[in-house]
């Protein structure tokens, strides 16, 4: 596969060939990472935009047309989930300055009150054992304790790369299954991630 040109990996990408497909990857998603990281400045998120873009050219192989430049359709995507990665957390960082002006002038606990706060932790809690026995013990150990991924590795005898897929796999879990409602989103994110 390795002498193979774009064109020809496109056909073979197009008719499911798995091969073709982890060719494409060894070749692109370092490129990719880097463009990436650029725009977002964090690994986790970098890397979420990275499984995103594969996933997308795996789901849309057939669409693919192979006499378009194939690098320009691939960080086309990578730019465009970018922006909206971006868009989103933009969104979020005006949300949570709307809390901490609220925060100024009233008493914080009249805003969210200790209940909402509890509720809140029970969920995380009740979703964190629904986790994978390393994912929790990961997220634990990057999230309660505050290692970095390189001392969570070190402790656990595994790569950096495994701490991080288990640490994107939770956090998206963990945001899957909350309410998106934006005092609990915001809380959510201040406090656990």
């Amino acid at each position: 596969m390795k002498n193979k040109s774009n064109k020809e990996l496109v056909i073979l990408l197009q008719k499911g060939e798995i091969t073709a497909f982890d060719a494409i990857y060894n070749k692109y998603s370092k490129m990719i990472f880097q463009f990436v990281i650029r725009y977002l400045k964090q690994e986790e998120d970098t890397e979420e935009i990275v499984q995103e873009v594969f996933i997308k050219i795996w789901k849309s192989r057939e669409k693919i047309n192979c006499y378009f430049s194939f690098e320009s359709f691939l960080f086309t995507i990578a730019y465009n989930s970018t922006i909206s990665l971006l868009r989103k957390r933009l969104s979020e960082i005006k949300s949570l300055e709307y809390l901490k002006s609220v925060q100024k002038n009233t008493n914080f606990e009249s805003v969210i009150d200790d209940l909402q706060f509890k509720e809140l932790n029970q969920k995380v809690q009740s979703l964190l054992n629904q986790l994978t026995p390393r994912q929790k013990q990961i997220y634990e150990l990057s999230r309660e304790h505050g290692l970095s991924h390189k001392e969570i590795a070190q402790k656990l005898n595994v790569s950096e790369n495994t701490v991080k897929n288990h640490l994107v796999s939770a956090l998206k879990f963990l945001r899957s299954h909350l309410d998106s409602s934006s005092t609990t989103h915001i809380l959510f994110t201040t406090l656990f991630f």
